[in-house]
């Protein structure tokens, strides 16, 4: 069997993976996922991007030379899981180069290197890159009227990477993926990356879990206006991303939770501090997971579209349970 130099394949195409395809076809990549068990509004979603929809894990190792995994956290080990299993099956059909499999998840270093173990057992023909994603979903800059006929510029999150393999070096297409990409490979060490962005997350959303328990307690108190106020008076800055965080949060944060999860892990292990705060906040997204707000999905909101309403809706959520628990 030959192998498409050229395709990258992506596990899963979610909201950050589908950007994540949209920008490598703009730029003339042809990109691969394997939709198993997605909904028919991925599938069509993945359609309209243009992207090959293949019918097995085995024919998307068969194709690509690099595979990004970019899933919930909770789903990282077994994603790579997945990859091995594939590759042992068809190891009898040599590759001409090896596959580059990044982790881009959401994870604590140790998940990192524990993953990296996995593909070094069976000697497959693999070259391990851990990697995380700093910021949203790549998306089409607004066109300049000026500039007619020009290919749109993009707006694209840092994909920091680390360990002894970087993407630029895959055959072909290496330089140019790794620069459309927004790739800076920040360490030899497998896990720097991962750690980096454990750290970085952990300012991010752990901050929008402390405006979340806020919010919503100001507006049990009643006090909510009145905070909101003083927040826009005396901590502008502040307001303005705890605003923005909880608006936004709600359709991911079943994700989340597990993400704080594994900061607080990476704390534990690499810092030398208790999991108490973030296992914390870890409860607090499941809280949202659990409410109403739980059932949100990205480009189709109807709640928590304010401050207000996410209060309100978190609320409401908290009270059902009670009284299910009473």
């Amino acid at each position: 069997m030959s192998f498409s130099a050229a395709k990258v394949g992506i596990l899963s195409i979610g909201d950050m993976g589908m950007g994540i395809a949209r920008l490598l076809v703009a730029n003339g990549f042809s990109v691969a996922t394997n939709c198993q068990g997605r909904s028919n509004d991925t599938l069509e979603r993945a359609r309209s991007a243009n992207i090959d929809i293949l019918n097995s894990d085995v024919a998307l190792t068969d194709e690509c030379s690099v595979i990004l995994s970019v899933v919930p956290p909770r789903d990282a080990i077994a994603t790579a899981q997945r990859v091995i299993d594939a590759l042992v099956g068809t190891t009898q059909r040599q590759r001409s180069t090896p596959l580059y499999f990044a982790d881009l998840n959401a994870v604590a270093p140790s998940t990192a290197r524990t993953i990296a173990s996995l593909f070094e057992k069976p000697r497959l023909p693999v070259r391990f890159v851990d990697g995380c994603i700093l910021g949203g979903p790549p998306s089409p800059k607004p066109a300049d009227p000026a500039a007619d006929g020009a290919e749109p510029e993009w707006n694209k999150p840092s994909i920091p990477t680390s360990g002894p393999h970087k993407l630029s070096d895959v055959s072909e297409i290496g330089q140019k993926l790794f620069a459309t990409l927004n790739m800076k490979h920040i360490s030899p060490d497998i896990s720097a990356a991962s750690g980096l962005k454990m750290c970085f997350a952990s300012t991010t959303k752990g901050f929008t879990s402390l405006a979340i328990q806020a919010f919503t307690t100001a507006e049990r108190l009643g006090v909510l206006d009145e905070l909101k106020h003083e927040m826009q008076t005396m901590i502008p800055g502040h307001w303005k991303i705890a605003q923005g965080g909880v608006i936004g949060m709600a359709p991911k944060a079943y994700r989340w939770v597990r993400e704080m999860e594994e900061i607080a892990l990476t704390f534990e292990e690499e810092g030398g501090f208790s999991q108490d705060s973030f296992q914390g906040a870890a409860k607090v997204f499941k809280a949202v997971e659990e409410s109403e707000l739980g059932q949100e999905k990205v480009g189709k909101r109807k709640r928590g579209t304010t401050v207000d309403d996410m209060a309100a809706a978190l609320s409401e959520g908290m009270d059902k349970r009670r009284k299910k628990r009473d």
